[in-house]
């Protein structure tokens, strides 16, 4: 059988973490910042966990990251 593929935008994005979680950074943060509140700019620091839904989703773009 031969290997699965792993999508190359997945592998970029998002990782998972030792409890099977997966990490992804922050949506909304690329430009017009003068425009978003201070509150969303620093809620939206570092990573967050994916939900369920969105996790099941994301897993079966990497195969192999278990």
């Amino acid at each position: 059988m031969p290997k699965m593929k792993t999508k190359s935008g997945a592998k970029k994005r998002f990782k998972v973490t030792a409890t099977g979680r997966v990490k992804a950074a922050q949506a909304g943060k690329r430009h017009g910042m003068i425009k978003r509140s201070s509150k969303f700019i620093r809620n939206a620091r570092g990573t967050s966990t994916l939900s369920k839904a969105d996790e099941s989703i994301v897993k079966t773009y990497m195969p192999y990251s278990r």
